[in-house]
């Protein structure tokens, strides 16, 4: 009879913590199957996350590593499959057809990178193998259309639902692709609001895993009523190292906790400056701003990204960094934020709201 068993299996897989989860994959209930055939092992893991590239044969290589120091094992088979589930959001707000979680990317203060960071986290998932759609929140001043690469209107094929505009296999909507891109929105907050849900609701998403909400900066009436209206499963904030940018971080933080939306973490933009000419970094903003306030308030720091005009110059020019250097050091950052933010939403509690049917009354 074989010594090796499920239980001694499963106690070298806890003997470490899968980095994007923060727990081995035990714990995390990642351990779909094992088959014991001999000294041969099968390992079935499921994560909640989209995990590719040089992460996942990373995780598989681990796996191995631990499994096979077992006596007895001779071969181990590892594979590695992501099924993302929806997860709760705010209690009383209706779900959005056609998408399973929301996660809004904001800055207390505008100006920091908020949407360069949300469409790079956003194509991010998309590599790594989600569905994934973006909405640009931000009516005065939409950004996506441009930083995607993006132009005219959206089409509508029963005159009530706008078909989402595509690029880069992200599906988007934005006030952007409506309005010529020098006409000002001159609108007050509740026309703003209905506006947005409109956009959101009105949208034909089509199975989408993730939408990352491009957030209008600051923490005011519009910011709050999209909080408490849109489904939002969990908030990432955008700060830089600065302090001005730190406090008006925090007031972005404790808007979503007022309305109970989980905050997945920060990200620090524009950590440290890059030479073009010399590769030199410097701290032009400040040193640790962003770790700081992660630590002040128990959440983690996604990453910190510099000030680099490659960021800058590839969002200008409609293919954002992930896209246009996916090998990148650069586009490897966007990357471990986006598997972070998506394995700490796989955490939290599902949502099983699609499942139940819809109940009409009618009278007979």
């Amino acid at each position: 009879m074989s010594d090796i068993t499920r239980e001694r299996i499963e106690a070298a897989l806890q003997t470490w913590q899968e980095p994007h989860l923060g727990k081995d994959l035990v714990a995390a209930k990642a351990v779909h199957d094992i088959g014991i055939e001999g000294g041969h092992v099968r390992i079935e893991i499921v994560l909640g996350f989209p995990l590719g590239g040089a992460a996942r044969r990373a995780l598989v290589t681990m796996i191995e590593r631990s499994v096979r120091g077992l006596a007895g094992v001779d071969e181990v088979t590892v594979d590695v499959a992501s099924r993302i589930h929806a997860h709760t959001a705010a209690h009383g707000v209706s779900a959005v057809s056609g998408v399973k979680n929301i996660i809004a990317v904001a800055s207390g203060k505008g100006g920091v990178g908020k949407s360069t960071c949300a469409v790079n986290l956003a194509l991010a998932l998309s590599a790594d193998g989600a569905s994934v759609g973006m909405l640009d929140a931000d009516i005065y001043g939409p950004s996506q259309p441009r930083m995607l690469g993006i132009s005219g209107k959206p089409e509508s094929r029963d005159g009530k639902m706008l078909e989402p505009m595509v690029n880069y296999g992200i599906q988007s909507i934005s006030a952007g692709y409506l309005i010529d891109e020098e006409t000002p929105m001159i609108w007050r907050g509740p026309m703003v609001t209905q506006a947005l849900e409109q956009l959101l609701r009105d949208t034909r998403w089509s199975d989408l895993d993730y939408l990352v909400v491009d957030m209008p900066p600051g923490t005011g009436d519009i910011q709050l009523t999209l909080s408490q209206k849109v489904p939002v499963s969990g908030a990432v904030i955008v700060t830089t190292p600065q302090e001005i940018s730190l406090l008006d971080a925090r007031k972005g933080m404790k808007m979503f906790e007022k309305v109970n939306v989980p905050v997945l973490g920060i990200i620090e933009n524009m950590g440290t400056h890059i030479c073009s000419n010399c590769g030199h970094e410097e701290h032009i903003f400040g040193e640790g701003g962003g770790r700081r306030m992660a630590e002040q308030y128990n959440l983690p720091l996604l990453g910190s990204l510099p000030l680099a005009g490659s960021i800058r110059e590839h969002a200008d020019g409609g293919s954002p960094t992930v896209v246009a250097e996916p090998e990148s050091r650069l586009a490897e950052a966007y990357f471990e934020i986006a598997r972070i933010v998506a394995a700490r939403l796989s955490l939290q509690a599902r949502s099983y709201a699609s499942r139940f049917p819809k109940i009409v009354v009618e009278d007979t």
